[in-house]
C-alpha cells in the first residue's frame, strides 16, 4: 500500500476514537507511534552495522516485540500495555552515565508524548497501518518526505502552524547561499520540525561527505533547539529518517529562556539559519534575559539579538524575518543598529505575499549578514511570482527553481529591475529602516502630491458634471412620462 494511502487511512481510523479529538492530538498519537517504529528500523540496522549494539529499550518494549505481529494483542490488553506499561517505562527510561545517547532522546520523546487513544482495537488498526510502512526502504523514505511535509500542513488547523513550518523552497535556497562547510557547527535555535537542518544534512551530503570520517563529522555537526512538544517530536523524527544516528543534539527547549551573558565562547557556533516565530510575544520575564537597551517580548526581536551573540567572528547567518521588523522603531532601531555594527548584512531577499500560506499573508524578507566586519551597503532583491502566478496557494506553492535568477546575480551583482543597493549611510539618514522600496519599478500607488491633487479635482468636476447631466436627463424621462 502507499505511504500516502496508509497515512490517510490512520487518519480516519483515528477520527472513530472518542478519546482523539482533533488534529493535534491526531498528529501527536500518530507521529509517536511512527518514531517508534522507525526507531526499531533503524535499531535492525544498527544491530548489523555496529559492533557490539546494545539497544536503551529494554526487551519487550521495542516495537517488534508488541506491535510487529498483525495478530498481535489487542483489545483492551493492548490498551493496558500501553498506557500502564509502555509510556512509563520509557519515560522512565534508566540510562547510565556513560550510556548510549539514543536512550536519552527516547525517554525526552516520551516524557513528552501522550496516548489519547481509548479502544485497543482501533488502536491495533492504526498499528497495523503503521506496519505497512517500511522505514529502511528508500523509496518509503522519499515517499514519506511528502507525508511528513501533508502532516505539517494538516498542523494548521491545530493553531499556530505558521511558527514551525518553512517552505522548503526557503530552506533550500537559504542553505544554498550560505552554504556550510564540512566541520562547521550549524544550529537553528528555533528549529520547529527540522526544515533548516534536514536541508543542512543534505547539503553537506552532496556536496562535502565523502567518507565515513566525514559523515560522523556531519553527525556532529547538527544542532537545534525547540521549544514547543509536538514539533520538537517531529523534528527529532526528522532527524531520524535523514540518518543522523542520535539526534540528542536537538533538544526540547526555550534558547530565549537562558540569560544572553550565560552564552560564552563554547557556544558560538559558525552557522545559524533559522525562520524564529513572528508576531508572537515570549511569557512575562524572558525580556529581562537580555540587555535593557534591546528588551522585549517580541520573539523575532529576541532572535535577532541572540543570533548575533551566538556566531562566531567570521561565522554567517541566515534570519527569515516578516515586513514589521524591518520598518519598526523603537527597541527595532536599536536592534538593527546592532545588527550593521557588529555584522555585514550584505543582502535582503524581499519575498511576495504568500509564500506562506495558508499559514499568514505576511510579508517576509530573507537577510543574510556575516559576523565581524561593520555594513557599508546592502543589496536587495525583490523575488518576483512566476509568470501567470497573483499568489502562491497549496496547490501552487513556492519552488526552489524559482531562486536560479538570484543564483546567477549572487557572485556578480548588478542593478536591474530586481536588484538595488543602498548605502548604510542612506539608511542612517532614514533611522534605520531597512524597508527600501524598490527604486527600479514603477510604483502605481505613489506620484507627485500636487499633481495627483490636481487630477484628483479635475476628477471630481468630471464626476461631478457627469452626475448632473444624468440627473437632467432623468428628469426629463420622467417628466414625459407624466405627460
Amino acid at each position: 500500500m502507499a505511504v500516502s494511502t496508509s497515512v490517510k487511512s490512520i487518519q480516519d481510523i483515528m477520527r472513530k476514537d472518542v478519546g482523539v479529538d482533533g488534529d493535534a492530538q491526531r498528529i501527536g498519537q500518530l507521529v509517536w507511534m511512527i518514531f517508534l517504529k522507525i526507531f526499531d528500523d533503524r535499531e535492525q540496522e544498527w544491530e548489523l552495522t555496529e559492533d557490539k549494539y546494545r539497544s536503551p529499550i529494554p526487551k519487550g518494549y521495542h516495537w517488534r516485540d508488541w506491535a510487529a505481529d498483525p495478530e498481535g494483542i489487542t483489545g483492551d490488553q493492548l490498551l493496558d500495555f500501553v498506557n500502564q506499561d509502555l509510556f512509563p517505562k520509557l519515560k522512565e527510561l534508566n540510562i547510565p552515565a556513560n550510556g548510549d545517547r539514543r536512550g536519552y532522546v527516547v525517554r525526552q520523546v516520551f516524557e513528552d508524548a501522550f496516548q489519547y487513544m481509548k479502544s485497543g482495537t482501533l488502536l491495533r488498526q492504526v498499528i497495523n497501518k503503521i506496519n505497512d510502512i517500511d522505514f529502511n526502504r528508500q523509496d518509503d523514505r522519499h515517499l514519506f518526505g511528502d507525508i511528513y511535509e501533508k502532516i505539517l500542513k494538516d498542523l494548521q488547523s491545530a493553531g499556530n502552524a505558521g511558527e514551525y513550518y518553512t517552505p522548503r523552497a526557503v530552506t533550500q535556497f537559504i542553505v544554498d547561499r550560505v552554504d556550510p562547510k564540512l566541520g562547521e557547527t550549524i544550529l537553528d535555535p528555533a528549529c520547529g520540525t527540522g526544515g533548516f537542518l534536514t536541508s543542512a544534512i543534505d547539503h553537506l551530503r552532496s556536496k562535502y561527505v565523502k567518507t565515513v570520517e566525514d559523515e560522523e563529522t556531519l553527525q556532529q555537526s547538527i544542532n537545534g533547539v525547540e521549544k514547543k512538544q509536538l514539533p520538537h517530536l517531529l523534528c527529532v523524527t526528522n532527524m531520524l529518517l535523514h540518518d543522523i544516528k542520535v539526534p540528542s543534539r536537538v533538544r526540547h527547549d526555550n534558547t530565549l529562556a537562558r540569560p544572553l551573558r550565560d552564552y560564552g565562547p563554547k557556544d558560538r557556533v559558525d552557522v545559524i539559519m533559522t525562520n524564529p516565530p513572528f508576531g508572537g510575544m515570549e511569557e512575562d520575564g524572558i525580556e529581562s534575559n537580555f540587555p535593557s537597551t534591546f528588551r522585549t517580548r517580541e520573539t523575532a526581536d529576541l532572535f535577532l539579538i541572540l543570533i548575533i551573540h551566538r556566531l562566531k567572528p567570521g561565522g554567517r547567518g541566515a534570519i527569515v524575518l516578516p515586513d514589521g521588523t524591518l520598518f519598526g522603531e523603537g527597541v527595532k532601531t536599536r536592534i538593527k543598529e546592532r545588527v550593521l555594527q557588529e555584522c555585514n548584512l550584505h543582502t535582503i531577499v524581499r519575498l511576495p505575499n504568500g509564500v506562506f500560506n495558508p499559514y499568514t499573508g505576511i510579508k517576509t524578507n530573507l537577510l543574510f549578514f556575516e559576523k565581524g566586519k561593520p555594513t557599508k551597503e546592502i543589496w536587495y532583491y525583490e523575488h518576483p511570482y512566476p509568470q501567470g502566478y497573483k499568489s502562491y496557494s497549496k496547490t501552487k506553492p513556492m519552488k526552489f527553481e524559482e531562486f536560479e535568477p538570484e543564483r546567477k546575480w549572487w557572485k556578480k551583482r548588478k542593478e536591474s529591475e530586481f536588484a538595488w543597493k543602498v548605502s548604510l549611510k542612506e539608511i542612517q539618514e532614514k533611522n534605520f529602516n531597512l524597508d527600501i522600496k524598490n527604486p527600479n519599478t514603477v510604483d502605481a500607488g505613489h506620484g507627485d502630491p500636487e499633481k495627483l491633487l490636481k487630477e484628483y479635482h479635475k476628477l471630481l468636476k468630471e464626476v461631478s458634471k457627469t452626475r448632473d447631466s444624468l440627473k437632467s436627463e432623468l428628469m426629463a424621462s420622467l417628466g414625459g412620462k407624466t405627460k
